[in-house]
């Protein structure tokens, strides 16, 4: 029996407000993808000025178009690596549509988030208790755009040749929790018509997420530092299992920096992550075996591609489905731990 979205005792459109949710959450995964695009094509610091109303609309004209080619050369990474290489305005223009319609679509999540927001507020059909959080989310997103210029203005000087991989892994976890917010509050709100009150983190659902969060920071770092590089041979890396990596500079900075020592962390946590969400899913199959079957398939498939990114010398398409299905993995993990912590 399909539940219905009657209003509940004291107002609220529960169910509505779960199907915006859901729809903003798959922009979200959308944006994610796009912006895996944008960073294995380098064209992240093709758009050098943060126009957050005018920078909608791309430039119309080849006056126009040269004039934002020549404010990307004044950058390091054109003039020590995309110029070197010949870059032509054929190849820049390449470049700026996918870091434009990074952008463009970061707008229109906010307009999809802000916009219904604002009405479901007006007509009272926001449940008791929910408005706080619906708030927090909007501010999540609004952290997300800024975030995003961080990241872009960290690499827009002459001695840069990319964007700070710190900056690069704040912007994608935040998008990433925004992601698992949005899950995890549609849920919610799909449960109350039901009785079911909101759902809790259990212990065994924190350890998931921390474990997770590492793995997803090591990820972002390995991206930013352009680390799968470092190697194309698994399970071994330069012919060992233990790569050589730089302790000159401290623990510290090979901990967060050394791209061999970052990339070997990244390629073996995962299955420490794998073994976690393995007991998550098999303590969720009694509970709810569609979720259980979603993480036992992202996790698998993600490991795979993980794999595959590094033999195939990080293909873009390749690398691009690690980045989506990872994306995944975050959801399903979201769905799962939420499941196992709802009280029933």
């Amino acid at each position: 029996m399909v539940a219905q979205d009657i209003p509940l005792v004291g107002g609220g459109r529960p169910l509505a407000l779960a199907r915006w949710l859901l729809v903003v959450a798959m922009m979200v995964f959308a944006m994610v993808v796009i912006g895996g695009i944008t960073r294995l094509t380098e064209s992240g610091l093709s758009i050098t000025e943060w126009k957050p109303v005018t920078g909608a609309i791309p430039p119309l004209t080849l006056e126009q178009w040269q004039a934002e080619f020549e404010s990307y050369q004044q950058i390091g990474e054109y003039q020590q690596v995309a110029g070197p290489a010949g870059m032509t305005l054929g190849d820049y223009q390449f470049i700026y549509f996918w870091e434009w319609a990074h952008r463009l679509l970061g707008r229109l999540i906010g307009l999809a988030f802000a916009l219904p927001l604002l009405v479901f507020w007006m007509r009272g059909m926001i449940p008791a208790g929910y408005k706080p959080r619906l708030l927090a989310l909007l501010a999540l997103g609004g952290l997300q755009g800024a975030f995003g210029w961080l990241m872009v203005r960290s690499g827009l000087n002459t001695e840069m040749t990319d964007v700070s991989h710190f900056w690069l892994s704040i912007h994608l976890l935040t998008a990433l929790f925004t992601l698992a917010g949005l899950i995890w509050t549609a849920r919610d709100l799909r449960a109350l018509p039901r009785g079911i009150g909101p759902a809790r983190v259990t212990s065994l659902g924190l350890l998931v997420a921390l474990m997770l969060f590492v793995q997803l920071l090591l990820g972002a770092w390995v991206a930013g530092l352009n680390a799968g590089l470092a190697s194309d041979t698994w399970p071994l890396m330069q012919g060992r299992l233990v790569p050589e990596a730089d302790w000159s500079r401290g623990a510290l900075w090979a901990f967060t920096s050394d791209p061999y020592w970052l990339h070997f962390l990244h390629r073996w946590w995962a299955f420490a992550v794998l073994a976690v969400l393995v007991v998550l899913a098999r303590r969720l199959r009694p509970l709810d075996r569609r979720a259980s079957v979603a993480i036992h398939s992202a996790v698998g498939v993600q490991i795979l591609l993980g794999i595959a990114t590094v033999m195939t010398g990080v293909d873009l398409w390749i690398a691009v489905a690690h980045q989506a299905v990872g994306a995944l993995l975050v959801t399903s993990t979201a769905w799962g731990i939420h499941a196992v912590g709802q009280r029933r």
